[in-house]
């Protein structure tokens, strides 16, 4: 594992490289994108899904509760309770809603499932540079989920927060002593991978999911620091990836 106190990098280069989890590491939003058909197939016995704008409302109840509830299974099923009780005039069934509470368990007991060369691309990363892994959500859920992974070793440090923003991005920098320009951070989430880290000076690798919810789709990129971030097919391609934008680290110093 390189240190940060280690001479194994230029210090005007890429010294620390953050992970999401979710997405990036494992499968997460298809197992989401599952509860949501569900969610729809119970209340569609109630309304039209259509003329009733199912989707469009749930995720606005969801949105609405981050606030509250925070990311994470727990924080759905509420919001798809609330939802199905709001889309059906209060018509559902507590046979129903107990089907919602149903469908949250077996999300929380799903078993996670690493992507295809993620252990190598991590390894890889982490011969270079100090990683830290810094996903948000579910205490407990989030835990759960680094300890099945198997992966929880290469990482020096594992951040799970509430959220992903330029300042808990700030705060993490700060707690490592490291300027913006020090750190890549590497994610499927335009808006909570790469967005605030650019917007801190910092640089970033995007590595689309098929799924993404639409929250997280929701990020402008200014383009005056499009040399600061690069978009790859797979993980595989980190490696060199992050190889490259930290040579462009050194160079601009």
């Amino acid at each position: 594992m390189h240190n940060l106190s280690s001479p194994g990098g230029a210090a005007s280069g890429i010294r620390l490289v953050g992970f999401d989890a979710d997405d990036t590491l494992w499968r997460s939003e298809d197992y989401f994108a599952a509860a949501q058909h569900e969610f729809e197939r119970i209340i569609g016995g109630y309304i039209d899904l259509d003329n009733a704008r199912a989707r469009e409302r749930l995720l606005a109840i969801e949105k609405g509760n981050l606030a509250l509830f925070g990311y994470g299974v727990k924080g759905m099923a509420l919001s798809m309770i609330e939802a199905a009780v709001d889309i059906t005039a209060q018509r559902v069934s507590a046979h129903d809603l107990h089907r919602i509470v149903a469908i949250a368990k077996d999300m929380l007991r799903h078993p996670v499932e690493l992507l295809p060369d993620v252990r190598e691309a991590v390894e890889a990363v982490a011969r270079e540079h100090a990683v830290v892994l810094i996903t948000k959500g579910d205490l407990f859920h989030q835990e759960a989920k680094v300890r099945q992974s198997g992966l929880a070793d290469l990482f020096g440090r594992i951040e799970i927060v509430s959220e992903k923003d330029d300042t808990t991005y700030h705060r993490v920098l700060g707690e490592f002593d490291l300027a913006p320009a020090q750190f890549c951070m590497v994610g499927n989430s335009l808006r909570s991978d790469i967005a605030p880290v650019l917007r801190l000076g910092g640089w970033a690798v995007h590595v689309p999911y098929h799924l993404t919810w639409e929250h997280e789709r929701e990020a402008e990129i200014d383009q005056s620091a499009a040399d600061r971030w690069r978009e790859i097919a797979g993980i595989g391609a980190l490696p060199a990836a992050v190889h490259g934008l930290d040579k462009a680290a050194i160079a601009r110093g």
